[in-house]
């Protein structure tokens, strides 16, 4: 079994040498002079994913690693022959997260047009890579996914944007913030974008994250208020206390 993967940016390169750890793998990249990684062998384009999408041989298995699940899924099936087995992952890693290894980090698995047999196949397989595979539909997912990767990415590059910096009497609360950063920043604008964009379920995460940001903020100034308007009556009542001597 050769594994091909088409497209070597950042995620792409990644995970070609995670799989060429296990697999002979082939990589494509429309960019000629971009690196191809140790163990990965470059690839035609006809050799890793045929742009039409009916000339893909009988028996073919594509996945996709997107960060949302339901809109790629659906891309498939409609472009991909109905001979071409669709699998929908999502490895919920990346350069940074996993960059110390993949074992024990999980990746989501979304069967959608392919036997239970061969799903289970590539069940175990991920298994024997130290993965955690979770089943889930592409609606579970992108619901789950708008609030546990969503945000993340829109809280880092919100802390981005404050220009943060590590310090020498920084909290470890600090650092991971800046780990968030690191997490989320050292990705692509687009992939930001796009997380936004695709998920349908990241629109309501906004409007419940802008919700409590504006609560919690009228919740402080309402005690700084109250607090303050206790100060001023004690320093009153002293002021009567004293004159009253």
């Amino acid at each position: 079994m050769v594994v091909g993967v088409y497209g070597l940016g950042r995620f792409g390169s990644f995970w070609a040498s995670v799989l060429a750890r296990h697999f002979p793998v082939k990589g494509y990249s429309r960019t000629a002079e971009r690196q191809v990684p140790s163990g990965v062998e470059r690839a035609s384009e006809d050799e890793v994913l045929r742009r039409i999408g009916p000339k893909i041989g009988n028996g073919t298995i594509v996945f996709d690693t997107c960060s949302v699940k339901m809109y790629p899924i659906e891309l498939m099936k409609k472009h991909l022959a109905p001979q071409v087995q669709v699998i929908g992952t999502h490895p919920m890693f990346g350069p940074d997260s996993g960059r110390n290894g993949v074992e024990g980090l999980p990746i989501v698995f979304c069967p959608v047009r392919v036997g239970e047999a061969k799903a289970e196949e590539w069940r175990q397989l991920f298994r024997s890579m130290g993965l955690q595979v979770k089943d889930l539909t592409a609606e579970e997912h992108d619901r789950e996914v708008a609030f546990t990767q969503g945000i993340t990415h829109f809280i880092g590059r919100v802390l981005e944007d404050l220009n943060l910096h590590p310090s020498e009497i920084a909290t470890i609360g600090y650092a991971k913030l800046l780990e968030i950063i690191e997490q989320t920043c050292n990705d692509p604008w687009q992939l930001f974008v796009d997380l936004q964009r695709f998920n349908p379920y990241t629109a309501d995460m906004r409007v419940a994250l802008f919700t409590s940001l504006k609560k919690i903020k009228e919740s402080l100034e309402s005690s700084l208020d109250s607090d303050a308007e206790t100060a001023s009556n004690a320093a009153d009542a002293q002021k009567v206390r004293g004159r009253s001597r």
